[in-house]
């Protein structure tokens, strides 16, 4: 999950240095990226949990945002940017180069001396605009975009299926793999060992799911104990209800472990299901 974290701090200065062209000058764009990027790495302590980095980089918000901020600075120094050479291009050559270099990085928006309410109002902003940008009020908006497998991930915020899959590739096989464990149950194949195909096939999907670093304990727990809980439980329940009361143990064995195969296999859809939607939620 180390190159996961610095790639999101590389994509995130990607953009920004992006956004700049047309309105820094080459020299004020670099300048301005290094800043940022010392800026992000002080703001992370070091951290490598890619979901703290994520967290970090959404309280710096729009990278175009910070690119506008950055050319008000400069035009407020005095400094001639690309966007004034458009206009009047003697200026840039007349400009020193290197003029409107800083040490200091803008305060973002939640930095300590920011006054509570604008960190509260900005706040709001941010939310109602990511709410749009969601597609509030249309069905199922972040279903379809997640299916975009030829999206752009520019223009799905990287949360389109292909870069989630190309981005967590051993929790995309985790999942995979308990999907096979549970297709495999109706087929009678040979143990191995003393263990059944199946079960094999679930532990090596869980222990992936249990050493991954993307997903919560509780998404983990939750992921790979529906299909015990529904082998288990669900057979318990299914079995002693088509036996009835007055059937003998034997019966109620006998329907247990009919009923029990189909019970782990839905319990193993559903846990997948939480898996795929909480590594969506979590990009």
């Amino acid at each position: 999950m180390i190159e996961r974290a610095d790639q999101l701090v590389l994509n995130y200065v990607s953009k920004a240095a992006d956004a700049a062209h047309g309105v820094l000058r080459a020299d004020q764009r670099l300048d301005f990226a290094r800043r940022l990027r010392a800026r992000i790495e002080a703001e992370r302590h070091g951290s490598q949990n890619a979901r703290q980095v994520a967290k970090v980089l959404a309280r710096f918000g729009d990278p175009a945002a910070l690119v506008e901020r950055e050319a008000r600075r400069l035009a407020e120094e005095g400094a001639a940017t690309r966007r004034d050479t458009a206009v009047a291009a003697p200026v840039e050559s007349a400009q020193p180069r290197g003029t409107g270099s800083t040490m200091r990085f803008p305060a973002i928006a939640d930095d300590p001396d920011t006054p509570p309410g604008v960190r509260t109002y900005s706040k709001i902003a941010q939310e109602r605009v990511h709410r749009r940008e969601e597609g509030r009020g249309l069905p199922f908006a972040g279903l379809r975009r997640a299916a975009m497998f030829s999206a752009n991930p520019m223009a799905t915020g990287g949360r389109d299926a292909r870069t989630v899959v190309k981005e967590h590739p051993r929790d995309t096989a985790a999942m995979v793999i308990l999907v096979v464990a549970a297709l495999l149950v109706p087929f009678d194949l040979p143990p191995l060992a003393i263990f059944e195909v199946p079960v094999v096939a679930w532990a090596v999907g869980a222990a992936l799911v249990l050493f991954g670093d993307t997903w919560t304990l509780r998404d983990k727990l939750v992921g790979i104990g529906a299909p015990l809980l529904g082998y288990s439980v669900g057979g318990v329940l299914i079995g002693g209800l088509r036996v009835g009361t007055e059937a003998g143990l034997q019966a109620f064995v006998t329907q247990f472990f009919d009923v029990s195969g189909t019970m782990f296999m839905i319990g193993t859809g559903l846990g997948v299901v939480w898996l795929a939607y909480r590594l969506l939620d979590l990009t």
